[in-house]
């Protein structure tokens, strides 16, 4: 009996050092195709900039963007590297910490979006039946109307403000993740391996967050990096419209409302073009990103 244990312990442990090194294979793999993407890597170092500019913000930034001085709109000098704004306040500054707002939004909009639609998906995807028929149903409520139309509404009931911003898009972006892990969930469930589990006993939770949701994570941060791209659009939208992240605190959408009026377009251009140039570069950066480890989760690219 002893030698059995014994047996048997040796065999689990070398499973379990076949199952790391295998995991540190593939892991090394996905890097090795993420890095021959030249533009995700590009955008992973200019992220990796832009979030130390965030957090720094406070040692970065010339003075408070909130202190307002008596050149109204003054073109850029020595003391403004950037200009002012209308009120007085420097430009720089307020791009400094809009970044901030901008990746706490992305962020904390996309780990609302993906926690509920991954559960959701997963819920529906394995369990079918009933079940499955009313999650797709409300799912398909949620995306019959037009995403930005639907979050004008909703953010003109709660009010607008950057927590609301963040819960409204959460809520109302998990919809295209719940698909996208319910199709994967409808053909892992398939697998023998999660067959066996069941078989073995295994609790559903088990089966649902070991076995079936690692195989499910590449698809998922692919999603979750596009949705980073399109939750900084809706904030800068929604802030252009004064319906988003309300003055004084500096957003790059709020910041483009000055150049509304046609004579700040025409003639001071570093109200506008500063903030709108940054929201372009971060989204093309997370789309870059997204494109790189959808290429390098894609099982058919040898490249």
């Amino acid at each position: 009996m002893s030698k059995m244990e014994a047996g048997l312990k040796n065999s689990s442990n070398e499973l379990a050092i076949e199952t790391t090194a295998s995991s540190e294979n593939y892991a090394r793999l996905i890097l090795k195709r993420f890095k021959k993407h030249k533009m995700a890597v590009t955008g992973v170092i200019f992220i990796a900039i832009l979030a130390v500019i965030a957090v720094a913000a406070p040692l970065i930034a010339p003075q408070s963007p909130y202190a307002v001085e008596n050149s109204f709109g003054a073109a850029p000098s020595a003391g403004h590297v950037l200009g002012t704004d209308q009120v007085g306040r420097d430009v720089m500054s307020r791009l400094v910490y809009a970044a901030r707002v901008s990746l706490l939004v992305g962020i904390g909009t996309v780990i609302l979006s993906v926690g509920i639609g991954t559960i959701l998906g997963l819920i529906s995807g394995y369990f079918g039946g009933k079940i499955d028929m009313l999650i797709m149903r409300i799912t398909d409520i949620f995306m019959s109307f037009p995403q930005m139309m639907l979050i004008l509404v909703v953010v003109s009931i709660v009010g607008p403000g950057l927590g609301n911003i963040i819960w409204v898009l959460g809520f109302l972006g998990w919809p295209s993740v719940a698909r996208l892990v319910r199709g994967n969930v409808l053909s892992i469930k398939e697998m023998d391996y999660v067959k066996s589990s069941v078989a073995l006993g295994f609790g559903t939770p088990r089966i649902l967050f070991s076995h079936i949701l690692p195989n499910t994570m590449a698809p998922i941060l692919v999603n979750a990096t596009f949705g980073i791209a399109r939750a900084i659009i809706y904030e800068a939208s929604l802030s252009f419209l004064g319906m988003g992240v309300q003055p004084p605190t500096a957003s790059w959408g709020n910041m483009l409302t000055d150049a509304q009026a046609l004579t700040v377009l025409t003639t001071k251009p570093w109200l506008w073009f500063p903030p709108g140039i940054m929201i372009v570069i971060t989204v093309l950066a997370f789309n870059f990103i997204g494109d790189g480890l959808r290429d390098a989760f894609d099982p058919t690219n040898e490249r």
